[in-house]
């Protein structure tokens, strides 16, 4: 490689090699890469309107923008490709590999029950597993994601149905997504007495993406007014074909409040799966899955709901989830059971980690904790770097003199806090997909699971933030600290309030924008002077109405002549008066502007600030 001078900076050239660099890279990591001066990348990106230290993760864009400047094709490696390059580097791998045919073994289905916020979701699980969820969801919406295991009875004997329970509000887009990606079937439940809705779409969407096979559960068929006969028609107009209309789409009548056509539901999950699946796993390997939630709890630590996907998972296991890891300690069922092991398509809860993984993070059981740990900690300085060159973004130097010139822009710092992971990423998701004006952004600082703890309070502090909590209260004695101290904390437990609450706080960081309203005009029709008040206007009103103290505009011959003036004064005959409507005559004294003839004009108008939308 040569090393010519690029704007007086010697710099290598690479002639369109490859390089590849991981997500957050700094300078540095990108010099060392190509056998460059750190200090030397800095002054070509200064030169380029770029302000980026040697030490400093950069975004994607960043690195590309120096790469094609250096003739480098710069490839930013994939979190998934990251991924599979660190337990590589391990000699482990998590994937579809099952190992031997002869191993494989027939698994249950897992299905996600998706569909329109109050369509009967988590009723229509109720009545599948005989218990009330419901009852303890705000606002009878799911706030986060569960995952149970049933038995269904067939003519073939007892089947296990593995049930993935998705949020139905539309803001829940990223954890209904998570829910479709570790699924082999989708229930879509529609009510049929209100039909396919928006949100509706949205989950077909995603399943459909996900390539799964769908049945459909015309729910709430006891009601007034229920038509399952439209649902068919207008699920059609989706690529959704009942098989009675001659189809291949199942749809199966069911009343969850009454418990009609539960066991028809079951048994068309089971003959999808039958006919459209080979669901089979090797039970033998080292345990390999998705969790499905986590939250922190009191007494127990960080717990995981993982869904085993091949292996068998046993306590003593190493783990390691995400930016988490540990040994399992034990492990729960859904009925809180403990359970000696659990193999594919087996939900189970997980204890014995040492932090509070993601929903849809990646698990697998590696061979010693070292390097559980190794790798966990790995991640989480990837994710680390790659966050700081997210939230950093791409600042150029007309940026930042544009920025100075309309004043410094209004950030909203957000530390959210939420009982399970899941909760927490969606609401995430939701807040920074919200639209508004470039004057204003929003950041979020920090997120975790469990109680407001004294350090989300002193970051609060040192950061001018917003607490969020989301089924969460502030931890003991924290509470106190959050009076002395002056912070923001808001509560929450359904998570589109938080949203409404948060965009109404962004547009109250914008700056008022005023529109002028015209209030009325007045045509001078005389002038007379006078020695204590000056030149005081005859005038007749001729439309709307002149008023005391507003603005005013003087115009003569349609130029304005005067700007910014105000009607001092205004008098009908010999009385003051505070306003004087269309038609009638009035006197009215401009203060110390004086330079008034007849037919000028006096426009009056007034400041109104213009709601933001």
């Amino acid at each position: 490689m040569q090393a010519p001078s690029i704007g007086g900076v010697t710099a290598p050239r690479g002639g369109g090699a490859t390089v590849r660099m991981p997500r957050g890279s700094s300078l540095t990591d990108f010099a060392e890469k190509i056998g460059a001066d750190p200090a030397a990348l800095v002054r070509i990106l200064f030169g380029l309107g770029e302000m980026v230290t040697a030490t400093q993760s950069v975004n994607d864009e960043t690195l590309q923008l120096l790469g094609a400047e250096l003739d480098f094709d710069v490839q930013v490696v994939s979190p998934e490709d990251e991924d599979r390059e660190l337990l590589e580097s391990f000699d482990l791998e998590f994937g579809e590999d099952e190992g031997d045919e002869s191993a494989l073994v027939a698994r249950p289905p897992v299905v996600t029950v998706m569909g329109h916020v109050d369509h009967g979701k988590t009723k229509l699980l109720d009545a599948i597993r005989h218990t009330d969820v419901v009852r303890g969801e705000a606002g009878g919406i799911t706030q986060h994601i569960g995952a149970y295991q049933v038995r269904a009875a067939t003519g073939e004997g007892d089947r296990r149905i593995t049930f993935i329970d998705t949020p139905g509000h539309e803001a829940f887009t990223a954890m209904r997504a998570r829910g479709a990606q570790v699924t082999d079937i989708a229930v879509l439940v529609v009510a049929a007495d209100d039909g396919v809705k928006p949100q509706t779409i949205e989950a077909l969407n995603h399943a459909q993406a996900a390539g799964v096979p769908i049945v459909v559960a015309v729910n709430k068929i006891d009601k007034e007014g229920a038509d399952p006969a439209k649902v068919r028609g207008q699920l059609t107009e989706y690529g959704l074909v009942a098989e009675e209309y001659g189809g291949d789409t199942m749809f199966v009548d069911v009343s969850a409040k009454q418990g009609l056509g539960i066991d028809d539901l079951l048994d068309a999950v089971v003959l999808t799966a039958d006919a459209s699946l080979d669901l089979r796993a090797n039970p033998t390997m080292p345990a390999q899955g998705v969790a499905i939630e986590a939250h922190l709890d009191r007494g127990r630590g960080p717990v995981a709901t993982v869904l085993v996907q091949r292996g068998t998972l046993r306590p003593g296991d190493s783990i390691v989830a995400g930016e988490a890891f540990g040994r399992v300690r034990a492990m729960l069922d859904e009925k809180g059971d403990h359970v000696d092991e659990a193999g594919p398509s087996r939900p189970v809860q997980v204890l014995g980690l040492t932090a509070v993984p993601d929903a849809g993070d990646n698990f697998l059981v590696v061979p010693e904790d070292r390097m559980a740990r190794q790798i966990a900690q790995t991640r989480a300085a990837r994710e680390r770097n790659a966050a700081l060159a997210k939230a950093r973004g791409r600042r150029t130097l007309e940026d930042f003199l544009k920025s100075m010139e309309r004043g410094e822009v209004q950030q909203l710092n957000l530390i959210l806090k939420g009982d399970v992971s899941g909760s927490v990423e969606a609401l995430e998701d939701a807040l920074l997909n919200i639209e508004i004006s470039d004057e204003v952004s929003l950041r979020v600082i920090d997120r975790g699971v469990g109680a407001i703890t004294q350090n989300d309070v002193n970051l609060a502090v040192a950061s001018d933030a917003v607490i969020i909590g989301f089924n969460v209260r502030p931890a003991e004695r924290v509470g106190e600290l959050i009076d002395r101290e002056g912070v923001d904390v808001r509560y929450y437990s359904v998570i589109y309030q938080a949203i409404d609450d948060v965009e109404a706080a962004l547009k109250g960081l914008l700056k008022p924008v005023y529109e002028e309203v015209q209030l009325g005009t007045a045509e001078v029709r005389e002038v007379f002077r006078s020695s204590k008040f000056g030149n005081i206007a005859g005038c007749l009103v001729r439309s709307g109405t002149i008023v005391r103290n507003s603005k005013a505009r003087l115009v003569r011959d349609g130029a304005v002549v005067a700007e910014s003036l105000t009607i001092e004064s205004l008098r009908r005959f010999k009385d003051d008066a505070t306003e004087v409507r269309e038609g009638f005559e009035c006197g009215i004294g401009l203060g110390s502007f004086n330079d008034l003839k007849v037919d000028d004009v006096i426009e009056t108008y007034e400041l109104r600030e213009k709601p933001r939308t």
